[in-house]
């Protein structure tokens, strides 16, 4: 697996060299201020229709099955996603690493700011609890480890992200680091988080690290035991999975899979300091509009 990936971040590194442009054909980016009094709020048929989520700047209701937008405020704006970033994390991990391989945890992974698991620099664990790790507790220190054991680097394992985000038909997106601290080239969209996390829920790995409460260290004999720090999953009954985020750029962000009628609603609030309750607001939207 190893001897893989670095073949391919060999031929990812190589194009980005000789192309000289930002992964997803963006040399630059100018993110997006919006004010809420100047939104774009539209329906599923693409009509203008009431604003339900007054405080969010920008928000998508995706029925993830059908592949078809419920209700979105510009849903298609590049802007910063934090740490909803982590989906995508993730996703390169459970695609290009072994779940019980055994990581070391750097000094730089270990002295990481912003939120954490508290890992310490020397410390061993499995690429399994690091996955926990980093949806469970949003950790900062998770995500390089992530990063580092994978790619190398941070550099090297960004490029590995864009190229999976090409993959996934994400157009409006750049990926600069595993955790989503504020860089004026990582960037996100509502609508492609909405896909990106549509994509996720469909690894069954993923769907127990992003849906589930709790995690007892016994489980996996994990060196600690863990609990969900989304809120969603105990206010909506049906949620079965979900990312947080937060940063003074992005502010509170929210994406959440809910279950209706058998089918992954993706909900995404971005820059929405009542997170939880507009994505209640949204999944009440679509349950009385939409069967």
């Amino acid at each position: 697996m190893k001897k893989k990936i670095s073949i391919l971040m060999f031929f990812l590194i190589t194009i980005s060299i000789c192309s000289n442009v930002i992964v997803l054909g963006k040399e630059s980016c100018i993110l997006e201020e919006v004010s809420v009094e100047t939104m774009d709020v539209k329906d599923g048929y693409g009509k203008q229709c009431k604003d339900i989520t007054p405080d969010a700047h920008f928000a998508i209701a995706y029925d993830a099955k059908n592949k078809k937008i419920l209700y979105e405020k510009n849903a298609f704006r590049n802007v910063p996603m934090a740490s909803t970033t982590k989906i995508l994390t993730a996703l390169v991990a459970i695609n290009y690493s072994d779940l019980d391989e055994e990581v070391t945890i750097s000094k730089t992974a270990a002295s990481i700011r912003g939120s954490k698991v508290g890992f310490r620099a020397g410390e061993k664990v499995t690429m399994r609890e690091l996955l926990f790790g980093l949806m469970y507790k949003s950790g900062n220190d998770a995500a390089i480890a992530i990063a580092e054991h994978i790619g190398g680097s941070i550099e090297n394992f960004s490029i590995l992200m864009n190229d999976f985000a090409r993959m996934l038909g994400l157009k409006d997106s750049n990926f600069q680091s595993p955790h989503g601290l504020d860089s004026q080239m990582h960037f996100s969209s509502a609508y492609d988080l909405a896909v990106l996390m549509s994509k996720a829920m469909e690894e069954p790995f993923f769907r127990e690290i992003s849906g589930t409460k709790e995690v007892g260290a016994e489980k996996y004999n994990f060196t600690r035991s863990y609990s969900n720090i989304n809120k969603m999953l105990w206010r909506l009954p049906n949620a079965n999975g979900g990312k947080t985020g937060y940063t003074g750029q992005a502010g509170k962000c929210l994406v959440s899979s809910v279950d209706h009628n058998g089918r992954n609603i993706i909900i995404v609030v971005l820059n929405c300091p009542t997170r939880w309750e507009a994505t209640e607001r949204v999944y009440e939207y679509v349950k009385a509009n939409y069967s």
